[in-house]
């Protein structure tokens, strides 16, 4: 029997399917897809993160990591605003 531990990332929704993919070490591995029914209420939306255990391929242990989920959500929303800030123009700086 082998047990596998990764994280799992919402991607997104296909109808009543959810499309999840694994990460392990930052990398994306794999992909799963489960009943959106399946997932823990809180985590039913993209971008949710999970704690996924795998024994032969199959799911077997499934849980919502809010606090993960929340710091992802922050970073992604930081590198969004710096980027989002305009350089000034040369008429700006002088």
């Amino acid at each position: 029997m082998t047990t596998q531990q990764f994280t799992g990332v919402i991607d997104r929704f296909e109808g009543e399917l959810a499309v999840i993919l694994l990460e392990a070490d930052g990398d994306v591995v794999d992909e799963i897809v489960l009943d959106r029914s399946e997932l823990p209420a809180e985590a039913a939306h993209s971008d949710a993160i999970l704690e996924v255990t795998l024994t032969d391929g199959e799911v077997t242990e499934l849980s919502y990591n809010l606090d993960e989920t929340t710091d992802r959500k922050e970073r992604a929303q930081s590198r969004f605003d710096r980027l989002a800030e305009r350089p000034p123009s040369d008429d700006e700086s002088a």
